[in-house]
């Protein structure tokens, strides 16, 4: 079966958010223009995450659209979610976004309307373009260390955006595969990766401003879990730079080679 719109929601832990996201989802696509699937990745999550995306598999099918549920056997991180989502998907654009839904999903025609449009091929939601669509800030500093990050991932990686950290991103389905195959960071770092290797396989990027609110819940991160964060998150810009100059992201790569098997159909 085809759709026109693939939602891929990593979770970890989120059996208390999921299934409101989940329904505020469903109404969205109810009044939407789109025949949509909807990808939860349990990601390894030890409380009734799963349950919760179970309870609601009917209420989909009654709406026309579809919900599934993927699960990681462990813990792999944000990134080896998505990786995994887009792996399964069958939309002709795929859509990702958390599973706090800090962007509504009410934004999602920003994203997606330019890629039906045939005016982009990947877009991403951006908090830093109109500050003023911002209704709930994040602590102030983890908005500072955000604009210290944007000012390191520009240096290090020439990419010329101003946030690749929302995580409301969508691809048209042929950018998606091949960028995602190659794709190395498994966790929060594999934002700017996935953009930069989209970059140099030459499809057509834009960032677009959208309505954000910082979310607490869920798996909250302690100050000294924020600054261990942050160090990974820097390490991992090298990574893409070390990773390029290494040819890893070309599609002949041995590494693109052995990620085509793993997500090859019926891989689950």
């Amino acid at each position: 079966m085809s759709y026109s719109l693939s939602i891929i929601i990593p979770a970890y832990n989120e059996a208390n958010r999921i299934g409101p996201t989940l329904d505020e989802v469903r109404r969205f696509l109810h009044a939407a223009p789109y025949r949509a699937e909807v990808i939860v990745v349990n990601d390894g999550s030890r409380d009734q995450t799963a349950d919760a995306v179970n309870e609601r598999l009917a209420a989909y099918r009654d709406t026309g659209h579809d919900l599934r549920l993927l699960t990681n056997p462990s813990n792999r991180g944000k990134g080896y979610s998505v990786r995994r989502g887009v792996s399964e998907a069958r939309g002709d654009v795929i859509l990702f976004t958390d599973a706090d839904l800090s962007s509504p999903i009410s934004e999602a025609p920003k994203l997606v309307a330019p890629i039906f449009d045939n005016r982009a091929d990947v877009v991403f939601g951006s908090r830093a373009i109109n500050r003023q669509l911002i209704g709930v800030h994040q602590p102030a500093m983890r908005e500072f260390g955000g604009k210290v990050f944007n000012f390191l991932m520009q240096a290090i990686t020439g990419l010329r955006f101003k946030d690749t950290q929302c995580g409301f991103k969508a691809f048209r389905r042929e950018a998606a595969r091949p960028v995602f195959i190659l794709q190395r960071i498994e966790r929060f770092g594999f934002d700017p990766e996935v953009l930069y290797i989209a970059r140099k396989r030459g499809w057509r990027l834009l960032e677009v401003p959208v309505v954000w609110n910082h979310a607490e819940g869920g798996e909250l991160q302690s100050k000294l879990n924020y600054i261990r964060d942050s160090i990974n998150m820097f390490a991992d810009l090298l990574r893409i730079r070390l990773n390029d100059l290494r040819g890893r992201y070309e599609l002949s790569s041995p590494g693109a080679i052995s990620e085509r098997a793993e997500s090859a159909p019926g891989q689950h």
